[in-house]
């Protein structure tokens, strides 16, 4: 069998900046060939990054792109990096009109090409576009209706890209058909919880469906609510796991494959599977014996539940700021679970010297909060001041009567103004602490708690932000660290301490019971009959429907926050705000 050693390059694009993408794709490129490697394949949408949303519509943006492409073909040629051939992804336009769905030729495209000996030898496009939950392909892109083919050292490698694996039939039946060798696909598939499982059943599965071994390369890093977590893998034919990259670093993924030899048939254009045309492009090279020692790239350990969790998070959180040009993040401390929860995320994320919080304390702040927020601050050496907002809440009630209600939340909006004050002052993004099971019921003051330009934990339900609490300090406690977030945090019952001896469960039912119930019906989408025949109270099942659907104004007005939810609030869940259906 002819042997060829493949290089995958799990790295973190930034959305527009193709410069920036472009000298990663050479950097990391002559890291591959330094190590032998004979093919070198990027992430989707490398050059650009992904998702580039509606820049997609921009004639400018699509030709930088496309320029960018071929200046970066001849800066790898002119670098001594030609010989190997380079697979990105990058923003390209149809060359033809597509009637069926009445778009014009130059539309754009979700494209990746082969960079050979300076030249661009083979472009091609998506042909499945996912068009749910966070993706929009439809709105921006017209499919691709080839397989492109590279013959390489005596072994045909098909090409595909993300959806194309994830929708039956299409490239990957039509790989079969053309007789591959292996499959190499290109990847922006973001992260959710449990995904790599998913991931891992479904290369094994579209492996055995092409007949040949499967190569999926995938990007990490964040790019505002969306977070990629790598987790590249090849199998074998027969659904081995033959490497497997770590998640959430960049990584150079690099192995020697056994491959079946080519068939002698170079047809070109041959009708394939749904309507794909088979184009074949040689790039040279003879067969290649396996080397004496074989490179084998092993297959990095999974990561348990919490700290796949905890990664994203802090992927996501590290990514917006520092992808938005900022050094540093301002956080509310109030000694409560939330926003402890969210310093510890943004010590791991910027480093605790990045990291400002400011405890703003009131009347009804009690003392153990106020000692509790100062203790975080010491464990973990993040910066921390107090600045009261008594004062200001006293001039308030002085010019206008307030009681209840708007009397607890003219507190939280003190500190959401104080908060954006010191922003503007000093220059650091505010992080916003609001957990999903409070976005959900609408507890989480505008204008207040929602203040910020990131939420850390927004798609996180609050039973999840105390098990990962806990994980946290039991993962310092592994590594003889001091666990940054104080017992009593953790212990004490959850409150928002706007009035005497308040507690969450005055108006909120258990977490658990919450969240579970919230968990059926937002991610779950099920109705009120069906929440109610899972054995919930009909009481409780109407008011929280209730809840939910009447906050969704409030959710529209939260800052983004990473997704690691099947469902988030923002581009996954889209419901009209002006909404009098109330069955669920």
């Amino acid at each position: 069998m002819p042997n060829l050693r493949l290089a995958l390059c799990q790295t973190d694009p930034w959305v527009g900046d193709l410069a920036r993408n472009g000298d990663e794709v050479v950097r990391r490129t002559k890291q591959a060939v330094e190590a032998g490697a004979q093919l070198v394949a990027f992430p989707e949408m490398a050059l650009t990054g992904y998702p580039v949303e509606d820049l997609a519509l921009r004639h400018s943006f699509v030709e930088a792109s496309r320029a960018a492409l071929v200046a970066l073909a001849a800066r790898l040629a002119a670098e001594g990096l030609g010989g190997v051939p380079v697979v990105v992804g990058y923003l390209g336009r149809s060359e033809h009109a597509s009637p069926r769905f009445n778009r014009p030729a130059g539309s754009p495209q979700n494209c990746a090409a082969v960079l050979h000996r300076g030249e661009v030898v083979t472009r091609f496009a998506k042909h499945h576009l996912p068009n749910y939950g966070v993706f929009d392909e439809f709105r921006w892109f017209v499919p691709g209706d080839q397989l492109p083919v590279l013959r390489l050292h005596g072994v045909d490698v098909a090409l595909a890209i993300c959806e194309d694996i994830w929708q039956d039939g299409g490239r990957v039946t039509a790989a079969r058909e053309a007789g591959a060798g292996l499959l190499l696909v290109v990847n922006g598939s973001p992260y959710e919880r449990n995904k790599d499982d998913q991931r891992l059943e479904l290369v094994r599965r579209r492996a055995a469906e092409a007949g040949c071994a499967l190569a999926y390369v995938n990007m990490v890093g964040g790019q505002d609510e969306l977070v990629f977590d790598g987790d590249s893998i090849v199998v074998g034919a027969d659904g081995e796991v033959l490497a497997r990259a770590p998640q959430f670093e960049e990584h150079l993924l690099v192995l020697d494959l056994d491959l079946p030899a080519a068939a002698g048939d170079d047809t070109d254009g041959l009708l394939l599977s749904d309507g794909l045309h088979l184009v074949r492009t040689e790039l040279g090279g003879g067969p290649q014996a396996a080397p004496a020692e074989p490179l084998t790239a092993g297959v990095a350990p999974r990561l348990s539940d919490e700290a796949e969790i905890w990664a994203a998070l802090v992927s996501g959180t590290r990514a917006y700021v520092a992808k938005n040009g900022f050094g540093s993040v301002l956080i509310g401390l109030s000694g409560g679970i939330d926003s402890a929860l969210v310093a510890a995320i943004a010590v791991d994320a910027v480093g605790a010297p990045n990291v400002h919080c400011v405890s703003m304390p009131s009347r009804y702040s009690s003392q153990h909060s106020r000692d509790d927020a100062a203790e975080l601050a010491r464990r973990t050496g993040l910066r921390f001041r107090t600045v009261s907002i008594a004062p200001m809440f006293d001039a308030y009630l002085g010019a206008v009567e307030l009681t209840g209600l708007a009397e607890e939340n003219l507190q939280s909006r003190l500190r959401g103004t104080l908060l954006m004050a010191i922003s503007n002052q000093e220059g650091h993004l505010v992080l916003a602490p609001g957990n999903k099971s409070e976005l959900a019921v609408g507890y989480s003051t505008l204008y207040g708690d929602s203040v910020g330009a990131y939420g850390p934990v927004k798609d996180v339900y609050k039973s999840l932000v105390f098990r990962l609490a806990r994980w946290r300090n039991e993962e310092a406690g592994r590594r003889g660290e001091v666990p940054p977030i104080p017992e009593h945090t953790i212990t004490k019952p959850p409150s928002a301490e706007l009035r005497p001896d308040q507690v969450d469960t005055d108006s909120l039912p258990d977490y658990d019971l919450l969240d579970s119930l919230l968990t059926r019906y937002i991610e779950g989408d099920e109705g009120r009959d069906a929440i109610v025949a899972a054995g919930f109270d009909p009481a409780l099942v109407d008011r929280v429907v209730r809840l939910v659907d009447t906050a969704e104004y409030k959710r529209r007005q939260y800052p983004p926050g990473p997704k690691i939810s099947a469902k988030n609030f923002g581009r996954d869940r889209r419901l009209p705000i002006t909404n009098r259906w109330r069955r669920g």
